[in-house]
């Protein structure tokens, strides 16, 4: 019984296969008229993944952690309008969503800087470097071998300035599917 069900499935397949194969095209084009789409990413150099900003963490401009990117908003022409922060709770729960202009956001590729006391000293007792006061796990050394590399099709953070307490004053955003 089983063998009949996958035979008539495989034959099934073929005879719809067949019949998209067919098919004529019905449009016209001139192709030697047609341009090539952007196939190199040189041609999209400096641009950035979406995929990679959603999630990125939120400083003020006290280099405060006030949130992460939660979503992006987009027009109809794909044109970004809006940034949704999630503000407080904790791995999403109890999480305040504020949607703010795209254009107040800031982003910024090299790695935020410790707010830690002024002349403080670190495990080893001795003063902190610039180099290890960044909060992405930069090498101590000045060895640039040993730096992070940035990576170009996204930004290390973004900037907002308001506090977390502002953020959790604003409107919250809601997903509305009216």
């Amino acid at each position: 019984m089983f063998t009949k069900s996958v035979a008539a499935g495989l034959a099934g397949t073929a005879l719809f296969a067949t019949v998209a194969f067919a098919q004529t095209s019905t449009t016209t084009t001139d192709r030697a008229n047609m341009t090539p789409a952007a196939a190199s990413h040189s041609s999209f150099q400096g641009d950035w993944r979406t995929s990679k900003v959603v999630g990125l963490s939120v400083y003020n401009d006290n280099n405060e952690n006030v949130g992460s990117i939660n979503d992006l908003l987009t027009d109809r022409s794909g044109n970004i309008k809006a940034a949704v922060i999630s503000a407080g709770g904790v791995l999403g729960v109890g999480a305040h969503l504020v949607a703010v202009p795209f254009d107040k956001v800031k982003f910024v590729n090299e790695p935020v800087a410790n707010t830690g006391t002024a002349g403080a000293t670190n495990t080893v007792g001795t003063k902190p470097t610039a180099s290890s006061t960044t909060t992405t796990g930069a090498a101590t050394g000045n060895d640039a071998a040993t730096a992070p590399q940035r990576n170009p099709w996204y930004p290390d953070h973004a900037v907002y300035n308001a506090t977390k307490d502002e953020l959790k004053a604003m409107p919250e955003f809601k997903y509305s599917t009216e």
